[in-house]
C-alpha cells in the first residue's frame, strides 16, 4: 500500500515532499479542525509547537510524527504515546553558529561602537580583543553546539563542553568538562546551545552567573527559560557580566516595557538567529531524508527522547 503522509503544512512544502518522495502520497490537512472520518495517514509532517487538533490528528492512524522544528519543548510530548517523533535536529546548525560566531566577533572587535561619527581622538589606536586564545564554553553538544565549535577551533579559540551525557567528543578537539560551574569558571565566551527541559530551566541561575569572569560574554541561542533573566538583570548592574547577546527569551516577544530593551550591555535580537538564504530547505532536506528512510526501513534521524523532552 502507498505511504500516506498527512501534512500540517501546506502550499509550496507539500507539493515539494511529493515531488521529492513520489511513492507517498501527501495530505494537506487542517490544523485547527478534527480531520473528516476516512482520513487516515501513517505519517505526520507538522509544526514544532503543535497544533490546536493534534490529539485527533494523531488518532488518524500515524505512526511517525515529524516536527519543522529543532526544539520539542512546546510540542504536546504527553499525546505522542507509543509513536515515534522525530525532530529537524541540527538543521539550523550552520545559519545559527555563524550568528554566534558574528556575536563573539561583535564583542571583541566593539561592533557598532567603533562606527564613526566624527572625527575620533585617536586614529591608530583601540582596545580590542579577538577571538584567538579565548576560551569557549559550550552548554551542550548537539548538532548547533557542534557547528559552533566547528566554526570557533579556525579562529584559535580553546573549546570547553558540558554535556549530560557521558557520550565522548564528537570533535575531538573539544574538551568535554565534568559540570557547569567548571565550565563557567574558564570560559569568555558561554554559549548556550542545550535544550529546553525541566532539568534545564534556569540552569543559568544566579550561583551560575555569579561563577563566570566579569569580563565573559553571554550568548544564548537556545530557549529563553534556560536563563533565569531576573538573576541575569542582577548580575548586569554590577558589572558581574561584561555583555550578552540574546536571541531566545521568555516570553517571546517580550513587552514594550521590558528591562532588556534598554540595558547597553544586552544586545537582544527576535528569534532569527536560524534564518539564511536558505530559507527553510534545511527543514524540507531533513524531513525528505527521513521520510525515505522511512520507506526503507532503515533508522531514522532526530529522534526524540519523549521522557527526556528531546
Amino acid at each position: 500500500m502507498t505511504v500516506r503522509v498527512l501534512s500540517h503544512v501546506g502550499g509550496d512544502m507539500a507539493e515539494r515532499i511529493q515531488q521529492a518522495v513520489p511513492e507517498v502520497d501527501v495530505i494537506v490537512i487542517p490544523t485547527d479542525r478534527d480531520l473528516d472520518d476516512g482520513v487516515e495517514g501513517e505519517v505526520l509532517f507538522t509544526i514544532a509547537w503543535g497544533t490546536p487538533n493534534m490529539e485527533n490528528t494523531l488518532a488518524h492512524g500515524v505512526r511517525w510524527a515529524h516536527t519543522m522544528g529543532t526544539g520539542v519543548d512546546r510540542f504536546p510530548l504527553h499525546l505522542v504515546g507509543d509513536r515515534v517523533l522525530t525532530c529537524s535536529r541540527g538543521a539550523g546548525g550552520v545559519a545559527i553558529s555563524e550568528w554566534v560566531l558574528t556575536m563573539m566577533l561583535a564583542f571583541e572587535k566593539h561592533l557598532p561602537d567603533v562606527w564613526l561619527t566624527e572625527k575620533p581622538e585617536r586614529w591608530h589606536w583601540a582596545p580590542l580583543g579577538g577571538l584567538s586564545g579565548r576560551t569557549l564554553g559550550l552548554v551542550g553538544l548537539g548538532g548547533i553546539g557542534g557547528a559552533v565549535a566547528r566554526r570557533a577551533l579556525p579562529f584559535g579559540m580553546h573549546v570547553v563542553a558540558f554535556r549530560r551525557t557521558d557520550a565522548p567528543s564528537p570533535i575531538p578537539e573539544v574538551q568535554l568538562v565534568r559540570s557547569l560551574p567548571e565550565l563557567l569558571d574558564v570560559a569568555d565566551h558561554v554559549v548556550i546551545t542545550a535544550p529546553a527541559t525541566p532539568d534545564t530551566h534556569h540552569m543559568i541561575d544566579a550561583p551560575a552567573l555569579a561563577r563566570m569572569k566579569p569580563t565573559a560574554h553571554l550568548v544564548n541561542i537556545a530557549r529563553g527559560a534556560l536563563i533565569d533573566q531576573d538573576a541575569l538583570r542582577e548580575a548586569l548592574e554590577p558589572d558581574q557580566l561584561a555583555m550578552v547577546s540574546i536571541a531566545a527569551v521568555d516570553p517571546e516577544p517580550l513587552p514594550k516595557s521590558h528591562w532588556m530593551y534598554r540595558r547597553p550591555k544586552v544586545r537582544l535580537s527576535a528569534n532569527i538567529s536560524w534564518s539564511s538564504h536558505l530559507g527553510a530547505e534545511s527543514l524540507f532536506d531533513g524531513f525528505v531524508d527521513n521520510l525515505r528512510r522511512y520507506l526503507a526501513g532503515e533508522p531514522l534521524h532526530g529522534v526524540v527522547d519523549v521522557e527526556a523532552g528531546y
